[in-house]
């Protein structure tokens, strides 16, 4: 169990105001096609956290409607634990609490609900304002956690996700909601023992789950997250059909790893199953330092049994986004932000994931971005569209909106909207367009 305090200083510390301002000043010009909203969720402590992960979640977020910048909103995401911080996730019977939880690290829209999302407790629905509206249990039917990394079909307009966490088994369920937003399946998957899934992986025709060696540790329990290296778990990947969720998953073993998040998966035509993902050696091992992710490649053979890892980039990067029209498809180009401390300079990397070249955006020394969220430009998935991200500036101690065209990485910003307050560094976001 790893603890640590980095989260409390500089670009992670809290911001302790709720803001709205409006009319933004920008540098340079604002596509007039990008109108809707700029959604990031992020841990943002009331009081010393122990762990960055365990901060209360605000959601800080930007409209940009005919080439202006209309407002800036930021607002913490009011669950049960936020007005009762001395309730508990598990209750003394083992029970979970699943109203409680921060909702610090995603903001997804699905069937016209906008939900904050933490892997540990049930999603709380905010409305367009960045209000919280309450917790959302897909009416009833949701008696677990939710993911924070949840898939939508850009095809059938289906989620599918998974809850963990329960003490007892089943450790994992995977879910599926149909495009209305009905819980349409719910499905026990066997793991031997309560692992950290944090994320998994969705093609056209399959689901992939990752059980992997950071499992439930009772001895870190109110130390930080009570999760740990555990090496001896072994590692592997499930496969389960997704026209046959409960015809069982097969599971391959690969070598012990542990990833936080998916670029994208694909079928291939051959049959195989291609993931691209951000891979650490071990994740939470007492007495090791910490590992870089690095962009590796899995590829899966049903017929051998078999898993090919491939390591495709050598340099330190994170949150991996795609343009989500490809979601489970063979999308050719994947963005990935690389950031480094504020004496360095960060990039934002386009991996060619057909050539294999990369093209790269070097933001000056100590302007640190985070993740970059794809949002098109036509109707043509993978064409044209621009790259927005948060960027903290670590020297004026403030953060701007950063626009860059996403098949001209490298190029100045197109636009750099400037924000009344910091942003503290944070998970994910999302663009919500105009309906």
């Amino acid at each position: 169990m790893t603890t640590s305090d980095f989260q409390m200083t500089g670009g992670y510390a809290p911001v302790h105001d709720e803001l709205t301002a409006y009319d933004l000043p920008v540098t340079g010009a604002l596509p007039p096609e990008l109108t809707g909203w700029y959604l990031r969720n992020g841990p943002n402590p009331r009081k010393a956290s122990a762990h960055w992960f365990t901060g209360e979640g605000m959601i800080h977020g930007v409209r940009l409607e005919h080439g202006r910048a209309a407002w800036y909103r930021n607002r913490w995401v009011r669950t049960e634990s936020f007005d009762r911080p001395e309730a508990v996730l598990y209750n003394a019977d083992g029970s979970r609490n699943l109203r409680n939880g921060e909702a610090n690290t995603h903001v997804v829209n699905h069937a016209g609900r906008t939900l904050a999302l933490v892997e540990s407790s049930l999603p709380y629905e905010i409305t367009r304002e960045l209000e919280t509206a309450g917790p959302y249990d897909f009416g009833g039917e949701l008696a677990d956690s939710m993911t924070a990394h949840p898939k939508i079909c850009p095809e059938t307009g289906e989620l599918h996700f998974f809850g963990y966490g329960s003490l007892t088994a089943p450790h994992v369920s995977y879910y599926r909601a149909d495009a209305a937003g009905n819980l349409v399946v719910k499905q026990p998957i066997d793991v031997p023992g309560l692992t950290m899934m944090h994320d998994f992986a969705l093609t056209r025709e399959h689901v992939v789950f990752f059980d992997l060696p950071v499992v439930f540790d009772r001895a870190s329990v109110g130390r930080g997250i009570p999760y740990s290296w555990n090496e001896a778990y072994g590692a592997r990947l499930g496969v389960l059909r997704r026209d046959d969720p409960a015809g069982g998953v097969r599971w391959l073993a690969i070598d012990p790893c542990y990833v936080f998040h998916t670029l994208n998966a694909h079928d291939t035509a051959d049959g195989r199953i291609v993931l691209h993902v951000v891979r650490y050696d071990h994740m939470f091992a007492a007495g090791r330092p910490q590992p870089d992710g690095t962009l590796w490649r899995w590829t899966i053979d049903p017929v051998a049994g078999t898993v090919t890892e491939d390591h495709l980039d050598d340099r330190r990067a994170e949150f991996p986004r795609i343009d989500d029209r490809l979601a489970g498809a063979d999308s050719r180009f994947g963005h990935l932000t690389a950031s480094r401390g504020p004496e360095e300079r960060s990039s934002l990397l386009r991996h060619d994931l057909h050539t294999g070249s990369v093209e790269e955006h070097r933001f000056e020394t100590g302007r640190i971005p985070g993740e970059a969220v794809f949002v098109p430009a036509d109707e043509t998935p993978g064409g044209a569209g621009w790259l927005l991200t948060y960027v903290y500036d670590a020297t004026a101690g403030s953060s701007d909106l950063v626009v860059l065209d996403a098949q001209n990485v490298a190029a100045p910003p197109v636009a750099t909207v400037h924000l009344p307050q910091r942003v503290p560094a944070g998970f994910h976001g999302n663009w919500l367009p105009d309906a």
